[in-house]
């Protein structure tokens, strides 16, 4: 994928460098460690539910907030995914929603972070944080996709942004405050559903965005790019994270959706590009 000469987004956060490199909390007290090993691998999804069972952290300095420096590759890659999204969030949403986007933060951190939902460890993954509206990611997560799930390339790095950008993109719809709403009235295996639903979405909405790169102006996709991020999406399965774990598979306890459901929800925003074929609650069967 061409970046080079892409727009850089205005909205990243880089707190590297200055207080949140020590080890923090167990994120998620209270849950049994097999559990615990599996979510830290998942990507995205509103962790405040988690976060908010941790036990509060002692106030620590946070490096403060700046622009990602130029010589920087990665930061720079993914400053240029993050202001694609924002061209193709912005004119769908006064296309098809009839109302402004407002435009997510990106906060790259290294080690451990502080958001409004919580205190987070980097081995939680790249997270959103509905009640601040930005997007939390160590960079070094990338070197963990590509070693660790098998998902090379920097499509399946662009992929991992824009399914973070998909739960702005629900928050701002207000779907993940109805889903929230529905989650304390049934079980955890319902809760979980729902959750498997709000991953599936996003990954359809990353595959939205995906669409509409063909016509970007800061991104040009070259031959192999979408195998990428479909690979990405089918490594980090929550079948195959759990096989790859301990060995066998519970569904019930899925929260982000098989391989084969990741792959066929991303893939099918890709094909559309359509917002409303990204509807996972109606579908009684993902």
């Amino acid at each position: 994928m061409r970046w080079d000469f892409g727009r850089r987004s205005s909205n990243v956060e880089d707190r590297r460098g200055g207080g949140g490199g020590m080890a923090g909390p167990v994120v998620g007290g209270g849950i049994g460690t097999i559990l615990l090993a599996l979510i830290v691998t998942f990507l995205g999804g509103d962790p405040s539910i988690l976060l908010d069972q941790a036990n509060n952290p002692p106030a620590r300095e946070q490096a403060p907030a700046g622009n990602p420096p130029q010589n920087d590759e990665a930061a720079q890659f993914v400053s240029v995914v993050l202001a694609d999204t924002e061209d193709t969030w912005n004119r769908i949403f006064r296309e098809q929603v009839g109302r402004d986007y407002q435009e997510p933060k990106l906060v790259l951190f290294a080690g451990t972070v502080q958001s409004a939902c919580g205190f987070a460890q980097a081995a939680a993954g790249p997270f959103y944080c509905p009640r601040d509206q930005k997007v939390y990611i160590d960079l070094t997560f990338f070197r963990e996709l590509e070693r660790r799930h098998g998902a090379p390339g920097d499509f399946a790095q662009a992929y991992v942004v824009a399914h973070e950008v998909g739960h702005h993109v629900q928050n701002q719809l207000g779907i993940l405050r109805k889903v929230n709403q529905l989650q304390q009235q049934v079980s955890q295996v319902q809760g979980n559903q729902l959750q498997v639903r709000v991953e599936l979405q996003a990954d359809c909405f990353a595959g939205v965005w995906a669409n509409h790169t063909q016509n970007s102006k800061n991104l040009r996709l070259e031959q192999g790019d979408i195998e990428e991020g479909l690979n990405a999406a089918s490594q980090i399965g929550d079948d195959t994270l759990q096989k790859q774990a301990r060995g066998y598979v519970v569904p019930e306890s899925f929260t982000h959706g098989s391989s084969a459901q990741r792959v066929e929800w991303f893939k099918r925003g890709i094909q559309s590009g359509d917002i409303e074929q990204c509807d996972t609650f109606s579908n009684r069967r993902v």
